[in-house]
């Protein structure tokens, strides 16, 4: 579904989702995603008996915010051992544009959206849209240049991506570019996002150290405190 949004909960210990940040995504179809994390050596089986309707009712009470705040909210349940992999097929099944990585937060001023050197589009504007709570918003596609690509082909893409930003009503005033070609991809991401209050981006492709070091969204969140939107790509 083109405007519906994925939300992870990690249990036993989940963290509510900001206010401002249920306001900004209650125009969207919410899915709320509770993973309960089950340890290596203990049946999934065993851990649903015992904690299914502890967790559901937990579950309930995170979605009454969002209820109230007039979203079409699902909820679904997995327990389980991989957390990546439920999110994905969670995501696959409900039809998911997107996923917030969440992080608390009082206010969006300054918005963050790397784009990749292929600049997709259909998806991207909805969920940059959702956090513009007013004109005083700053909206910066960033593009990083890396290997053979130079600084023209990085200017091209994050000026298409505006142009195409405005031709569906963004104000110009809002919507500004930045280009690096210093520094690693990954680090230089992190490292100006520093500088905003939430990152929209397309979901990065998968890396061999994901698994050790985590996905490029998490470790944003984990750096800058700063919530994250992660678009799935327009195939």
């Amino acid at each position: 579904m083109a405007s519906s949004i994925l939300i992870p909960f990690e249990f036993p210990d989940p963290e509510p989702v900001s206010p401002v940040l249920v306001e900004d995504l209650s125009s969207l179809e919410i899915v709320l995603l509770g993973h309960y994390g089950v340890p290596e050596q203990t049946p999934k089986e065993s851990a649903r008996d015992e904690f299914e309707d502890e967790v559901i009712e937990r579950l309930e009470e995170l979605a009454e915010p969002f209820i109230e705040a007039g979203a079409d909210v699902r909820t679904r349940l997995v327990f389980g051992k991989d957390r990546a992999a439920a999110i994905d097929r969670v995501t696959i099944e409900e039809e998911c544009a997107a996923e917030l990585d969440p992080a608390p937060t009082e206010g969006i001023d300054r918005i963050l959206v790397p784009l990749p050197d292929v600049a997709e589009f259909d998806r991207l504007p909805r969920f940059v849209d959702v956090l513009c709570e007013d004109t005083a918003n700053t909206i910066t596609l960033f593009h990083v240049v890396e290997g053979e690509e130079d600084h023209e082909r990085g200017e091209e893409i994050v000026t298409e991506t505006r142009e195409g930003l405005l031709e569906v009503g963004f104000d110009p005033d809002a919507v500004d570019t930045r280009v690096s070609d210093t520094g690693s991809h990954d680090d230089e991401i992190i490292r100006v996002a520093s500088e905003y209050d939430a990152v929209v981006m397309y979901e990065a492709e998968s890396r061999l150290g994901d698994r050790i070091f985590g996905t490029l969204p998490d470790r944003i969140r984990n750096a800058t405190g700063d919530p994250v939107i992660v678009v799935r790509r327009d195939y």
